[in-house]
Protein backbone atom coordinates (compact mmCIF):
# COMPACT_ATOMS: atom_id res chain seq x y z
CA UNK A 1 0.00 0.00 0.00
CA UNK A 2 0.90 3.83 -0.82
CA UNK A 3 1.89 5.74 1.88
CA UNK A 4 0.20 9.02 1.62
CA UNK A 5 2.28 12.21 1.08
CA UNK A 6 2.62 15.02 4.15
CA UNK A 7 3.74 17.41 1.90
CA UNK A 8 -0.05 18.88 1.80
CA UNK A 9 0.34 19.04 5.45
CA UNK A 10 3.60 21.42 5.60
CA UNK A 11 2.60 23.24 2.55
CA UNK A 12 -0.75 24.12 5.13
CA UNK A 13 1.62 24.70 8.06
CA UNK A 14 3.60 27.29 6.57
CA UNK A 15 1.44 30.38 6.01
CA UNK A 16 0.18 29.58 9.84
CA UNK A 17 4.04 30.10 10.81
CA UNK A 18 4.49 32.91 8.74
CA UNK A 19 1.58 34.57 9.90
CA UNK A 20 2.48 33.86 13.63
CA UNK A 21 5.96 35.57 12.86
CA UNK A 22 4.90 37.88 11.31
CA UNK A 23 1.94 38.77 14.67
CA UNK A 24 5.24 38.27 16.57
CA UNK A 25 7.20 41.17 15.01
CA UNK A 26 4.57 43.32 14.60
CA UNK A 27 3.88 43.37 18.67
CA UNK A 28 7.76 43.70 19.26
CA UNK A 29 7.51 46.85 16.75
CA UNK A 30 4.72 48.10 18.76
CA UNK A 31 6.05 47.59 22.27
CA UNK A 32 9.57 49.04 20.81
CA UNK A 33 7.40 52.26 19.82
CA UNK A 34 5.33 52.24 22.85
CA UNK A 35 9.38 52.29 24.63
CA UNK A 36 10.59 55.31 22.43
CA UNK A 37 7.63 57.15 23.08
CA UNK A 38 7.47 56.78 26.59
CA UNK A 39 11.43 57.38 26.55
CA UNK A 40 10.87 60.95 24.60
CA UNK A 41 8.56 62.29 27.19
CA UNK A 42 10.53 61.10 30.23
CA UNK A 43 13.22 63.48 28.59
CA UNK A 44 10.36 66.11 28.58
CA UNK A 45 9.39 65.85 31.96
CA UNK A 46 13.07 65.82 33.11
CA UNK A 47 13.50 69.02 31.25
CA UNK A 48 10.48 70.29 32.13
CA UNK A 49 11.10 69.93 36.11
CA UNK A 50 14.63 70.94 35.69
CA UNK A 51 14.17 74.00 33.96
CA UNK A 52 11.27 74.93 36.90
CA UNK A 53 13.69 74.63 39.28
CA UNK A 54 16.37 76.27 38.10
CA UNK A 55 13.69 79.96 37.49
CA UNK A 56 12.41 79.51 41.06
CA UNK A 57 16.17 78.96 42.54
CA UNK A 58 17.01 82.15 40.43
CA UNK A 59 14.40 83.79 41.95
CA UNK A 60 15.00 82.43 45.55
CA UNK A 61 18.18 83.68 45.00
CA UNK A 62 17.46 87.18 43.98
CA UNK A 63 14.66 87.66 46.93
CA UNK A 64 17.72 86.32 49.41
CA UNK A 65 20.26 88.63 47.78
CA UNK A 66 17.90 91.78 48.58
CA UNK A 67 16.99 90.64 52.04
CA UNK A 68 20.46 91.08 52.34
CA UNK A 69 20.46 94.81 50.82
CA UNK A 70 17.62 95.77 52.61
CA UNK A 71 19.17 93.37 56.43
CA UNK A 72 19.56 97.18 58.32
CA UNK A 73 15.61 97.95 57.47
CA UNK A 74 13.16 95.83 58.94
CA UNK A 75 10.52 96.99 57.60
CA UNK A 76 11.03 95.66 53.74
CA UNK A 77 11.41 92.42 55.23
CA UNK A 78 8.13 90.90 55.31
CA UNK A 79 7.57 92.19 51.58
CA UNK A 80 10.59 90.41 50.57
CA UNK A 81 9.25 87.10 52.02
CA UNK A 82 5.64 87.91 50.57
CA UNK A 83 7.77 87.68 46.77
CA UNK A 84 6.43 91.64 46.88
CA UNK A 85 9.71 92.90 45.40
CA UNK A 86 11.06 93.66 41.96
CA UNK A 87 13.85 90.94 40.18
CA UNK A 88 16.81 92.57 38.91
CA UNK A 89 16.87 89.91 36.06
CA UNK A 90 14.10 87.06 34.92
CA UNK A 91 14.60 83.73 36.26
CA UNK A 92 12.95 82.03 33.18
CA UNK A 93 16.72 83.03 31.61
CA UNK A 94 18.09 80.50 33.94
CA UNK A 95 15.13 77.75 32.73
CA UNK A 96 15.88 78.03 28.82
CA UNK A 97 19.15 77.39 30.11
CA UNK A 98 18.72 74.10 32.08
CA UNK A 99 15.84 73.36 29.03
CA UNK A 100 18.89 74.07 26.80
CA UNK A 101 21.35 71.13 28.61
CA UNK A 102 18.58 68.66 28.44
CA UNK A 103 18.16 69.05 24.41
CA UNK A 104 14.38 70.93 24.98
CA UNK A 105 12.95 74.40 23.85
CA UNK A 106 11.02 75.96 26.52
CA UNK A 107 7.31 76.60 25.09
CA UNK A 108 6.22 79.16 27.86
CA UNK A 109 7.69 80.43 30.97
CA UNK A 110 5.50 81.94 33.77
CA UNK A 111 5.14 83.53 37.18
CA UNK A 112 2.88 80.56 38.82
CA UNK A 113 1.66 83.90 41.38
CA UNK A 114 0.54 82.38 44.79
CA UNK A 115 2.48 80.56 46.41
CA UNK A 116 5.68 81.95 44.50
CA UNK A 117 6.79 79.85 41.92
CA UNK A 118 7.39 79.35 38.13
CA UNK A 119 5.58 76.75 35.85
CA UNK A 120 7.48 75.94 32.18
CA UNK A 121 6.29 74.40 29.47
CA UNK A 122 9.07 72.66 27.27
CA UNK A 123 9.13 70.80 24.34
CA UNK A 124 12.07 67.86 22.85
CA UNK A 125 14.17 68.46 20.22
CA UNK A 126 14.36 65.08 19.18
CA UNK A 127 11.27 63.87 17.70
CA UNK A 128 10.11 60.12 18.82
CA UNK A 129 11.63 58.58 15.72
CA UNK A 130 10.27 56.11 12.84
CA UNK A 131 7.76 53.15 14.19
CA UNK A 132 5.20 51.40 13.13
CA UNK A 133 2.96 54.51 13.19
CA UNK A 134 4.45 56.98 10.79
CA UNK A 135 2.41 59.97 12.09
CA UNK A 136 4.49 59.99 15.42
CA UNK A 137 8.12 59.72 13.91
CA UNK A 138 8.45 63.97 13.72
CA UNK A 139 6.16 64.35 16.82
CA UNK A 140 8.00 65.72 19.93
CA UNK A 141 7.19 65.25 23.63
CA UNK A 142 5.59 67.98 25.83
CA UNK A 143 5.98 68.44 29.49
CA UNK A 144 5.02 71.02 32.04
CA UNK A 145 6.36 71.34 35.47
CA UNK A 146 5.75 73.94 38.33
CA UNK A 147 8.15 75.05 41.03
CA UNK A 148 7.17 76.93 44.14
CA UNK A 149 8.93 79.13 46.35
CA UNK A 150 8.31 78.92 50.38
CA UNK A 151 9.68 81.14 52.55
CA UNK A 152 10.51 79.65 55.79
CA UNK A 153 10.69 82.96 58.06
CA UNK A 154 8.62 85.37 58.69
CA UNK A 155 9.09 89.43 60.38
CA UNK A 156 7.36 90.34 63.19
CA UNK A 157 7.86 94.32 64.12
CA UNK A 158 8.54 94.60 67.88
CA UNK A 159 5.67 95.32 70.01
CA UNK A 160 5.63 99.17 70.75
CA UNK A 161 5.49 98.78 74.19
CA UNK A 162 9.00 96.59 73.72
CA UNK A 163 12.63 97.87 75.10
CA UNK A 164 14.73 99.84 72.87
CA UNK A 165 17.49 97.31 73.02
CA UNK A 166 14.87 94.54 71.40
CA UNK A 167 16.51 93.35 68.19
CA UNK A 168 14.34 92.65 64.74
CA UNK A 169 13.93 89.09 64.76
CA UNK A 170 13.52 86.47 61.75
CA UNK A 171 11.53 83.53 63.07
CA UNK A 172 12.16 80.95 60.60
CA UNK A 173 10.85 76.93 60.62
CA UNK A 174 12.80 74.28 62.65
CA UNK A 175 13.21 77.28 65.69
CA UNK A 176 15.81 78.59 63.65
CA UNK A 177 15.69 82.44 64.79
CA UNK A 178 17.91 85.10 63.70
CA UNK A 179 18.08 88.73 65.45
CA UNK A 180 19.29 91.87 63.56
CA UNK A 181 22.36 93.12 64.86
CA UNK A 182 23.76 96.12 63.28
CA UNK A 183 27.43 95.89 64.91
CA UNK A 184 27.76 92.33 63.09
CA UNK A 185 26.42 90.86 59.84
CA UNK A 186 28.91 88.74 59.68
CA UNK A 187 26.96 85.61 59.69
CA UNK A 188 23.31 86.41 57.45
CA UNK A 189 21.83 83.41 56.58
CA UNK A 190 21.77 81.59 52.98
CA UNK A 191 19.25 81.62 50.53
CA UNK A 192 18.23 77.61 51.20
CA UNK A 193 17.59 79.10 54.77
CA UNK A 194 15.38 82.24 54.06
CA UNK A 195 13.13 80.07 51.29
CA UNK A 196 12.66 76.53 50.33
CA UNK A 197 12.22 75.57 46.32
CA UNK A 198 10.70 72.16 45.13
CA UNK A 199 8.45 71.35 42.60
CA UNK A 200 4.79 71.42 43.38
CA UNK A 201 2.69 68.34 43.95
Amino acid sequence: MTRPRRYGDAGQAFPIYITVVGGLLFLALAYFAVGQATVNRGGAQTAADAAALAAAQDARDQLAAAWVLSVLDPDKWQDIFNGDVPLATDPCSRANQLADRNDADVQGCFDAGWPMGYEVNVQTRKPMGESIVPATAQKRSRASATAVIEPLCEFKPPAEDAEDDVLPRLTCEGDRNWDLNPDDLTDLPEPEELFDVHLAD
